[in-house]
């Protein structure tokens, strides 16, 4: 693949000091970033492109953001980490200002968004022993076919992704699988008393930005509510003003029981994850019963605390909303054959491109990062376009028609 693409001799050592040294668990393009500002990269070479992935949305704020690198030089010249063996001076300015913000009792911090979303399992299952008093080893989550939610060993028990489980097994009991957008399957297994959870994207990111019918979180949450079943929303990806709000759920006015967030949570700066929920759910896990290391550290809830306030001071919500319509508009006008569907909300978007004449998505990415735009295929044949929330107009436009000119060369 790495042949599709002209590679300088700077370029190819690095890639071949990865290739020779790293595990090849990833497939990235070509392309050697060497720095980045706002919505721009530089390569090793100089050479400068539009981040059309902003790291699949955990830079939402934009490459090296002053404010956010600021919080994060004053607090590392200071004090990195005490472990949650002792209080710090941060943790507790942290945990009210994001409880505040999205409206909870508490919040447990951790690092990646993976660790959050096997937090919120863990709390769920404890819920359900603690409160719904569902019977020993008995509980169930329900997720979502296509979902991703990491790759952790019990997460991937919850994939239908061969490339997530094939060969990891044996895997994690007591998840029940249904179809994504489909409400009747939902109610149907929500009928069973050891269900304790909804696990639940509320647009499908990895499986291709897969926005689902206008109403489908409401009722859902409705019907989790009737049966005594925790709504668990997994806003790693959708969160943090991606999608036009500073919730996915908030387009359809649905307060998860659980919210997991992740990514943009740090604007790319530092891992922090976090989930949230009421005290009658957080305080069924007591001391001792989960935890992490780096969890709360003071550098990681400094730079979260100025990462959520460059998305309300920036107004990044509004922003995304608005430009993103401005995006699946031009998007919709390519004239090409070889784009099939265009779909997404705010600045999360993506497009289907049909093979032709032995062309796939992988060989537009390719060219489009030629031509001074990096996006990065899913599933073969899906292409996410997802920039950095502080994007302009001018510069969307500028996007739109290097994505426009690519593809039509097809």
């Amino acid at each position: 693949m790495i042949s599709q693409m002209q590679t300088t001799t700077k370029s190819q050592h690095l890639i071949d000091l990865e290739e020779k040294h790293g595990a090849h668990n990833y497939h990235p393009l070509p392309v050697v970033l060497d720095r980045g500002e706002g919505v721009f990269v530089w390569d090793v070479e100089g050479k400068k492109y539009y981040d059309f992935l902003a790291a699949y949305s955990a830079v939402n704020q934009g490459h090296n953001h002053p404010k956010i690198t600021k919080a994060l030089i004053d607090q590392a010249q200071k004090l990195s980490l005490t472990s949650r063996a002792f209080h710090n001076n941060v943790l507790g300015e942290y945990e009210k200002f994001i409880t505040e913000l999205f409206g909870f009792d508490k919040v447990l911090p951790m690092n990646t968004g993976a660790e959050g979303v096997e937090t919120a399992m863990k709390l769920a299952r404890r819920w359900g022993y603690e409160k719904k008093k569902v019977a020993e080893n008995s509980a169930k989550i329900i997720v979502c076919e296509n979902n991703f939610h990491g790759r952790t060993i019990s997460i991937i028990s919850a994939s239908t992704d061969p490339d997530s489980y094939g060969n990891f097994g044996p895997f994690t009991p007591g998840y029940v699988k249904i179809p994504f957008n489909n409400i009747g399957a939902l109610a149907e297994v929500l009928k069973d008393k050891n269900v304790v959870g909804f696990l639940v994207e509320p647009i499908q990111g990895e499986a291709g930005v897969v926005v689902p019918d206008e109403g489908y979180l409401k009722t859902a949450y409705e019907m989790c509510k009737a049966a005594n079943v925790l709504f668990i929303a997994d806003e790693i990806q959708t969160g943090i003003a991606r999608t036009g709000k500073m919730l996915a759920c908030d387009h359809e006015n649905v307060r998860p029981d659980i919210l997991i967030l992740g990514k943009a949570l740090s604007g790319g700066m530092y891992p922090v994850a976090a989930i949230l929920a009421d005290d009658e759910i957080m305080l069924c896990i007591q001391p001792g019963q989960h935890g992490s290391t780096y969890g709360g550290n003071p550098l990681g809830c400094k730079v979260a605390i100025a990462a959520l306030k460059v998305v309300l001071d920036e107004k990044l919500s509004e922003n995304s909303e608005i430009l993103g319509e401005i995006l699946r508009k031009e998007l919709r006008a390519i004239k090409s054959d070889i784009v099939t569907t265009v779909r997404g909300k705010g600045l999360f978007n993506a497009i289907v491109i049909k093979e032709k004449n032995g062309k796939t998505a992988w060989d537009v990415c390719v060219k489009l990062a030629e031509n001074g735009l990096l996006a990065k295929p899913t599933h073969g044949d899906i292409i996410r376009f997802a920039p950095p929330l502080v994007i302009t107009k001018e510069q969307i436009i500028d996007c739109a028609r290097i994505i426009k000119e690519t593809i039509e060369t097809f």
